[in-house]
């Protein structure tokens, strides 16, 4: 490509670039997961079985970063306590200890587990993971 070409793809580039750089970024929490999971189920539907379709190079892109926050998540998850994961988790849904009365109990009863005076019970344990859609071992230390 000569110097010529490879300036009026840049700036081509540069003039779509408002437009595409909304959907070319690593998901900072579950929201932006899910958009972008959505947005990939969209382009699979236009793409079908057509592996030379010009929209390839993005689903492959985006298929990377929702890996990439997969795998992330994953190794969060198992790092540390129960109390960790469920810190993690609250983190990344945007919720706060009010947010949880349905599978724990009053903001002081969530904010006393979250602070180690308290232990996660099953009942608690069984509702977070329905909840989160893991695995009831990830609050289990």
């Amino acid at each position: 490509m000569t110097a010529l070409a490879n300036t009026n793809y840049l700036e081509e580039t540069i003039q779509h670039w408002k437009h595409i750089s909304p959907i070319i970024h690593d998901p900072q929490n579950n929201d932006d997961y899910e958009k972008l999971a959505s947005m990939l189920d969209q382009l699979l539907d236009i793409v079908g079985e057509n592996e030379s379709h010009e929209l390839m190079g993005l689903v492959d892109v985006i298929s990377h970063m929702i890996t990439q926050y997969d795998e992330n998540h994953d190794e969060q998850l198992q790092k540390g306590s129960g109390i960790d994961a469920l810190k993690f988790l609250m983190e990344q849904h945007g919720l706060d200890q009010s947010d949880l009365k349905n599978e724990i109990g009053s903001q002081g009863v969530v904010s006393e587990i979250l602070n180690g005076k308290r232990q996660l019970n099953l009942s608690h344990i069984k509702k977070l993971a329905e909840r989160f859609h893991v695995a009831p071992a990830t609050f289990i230390d």
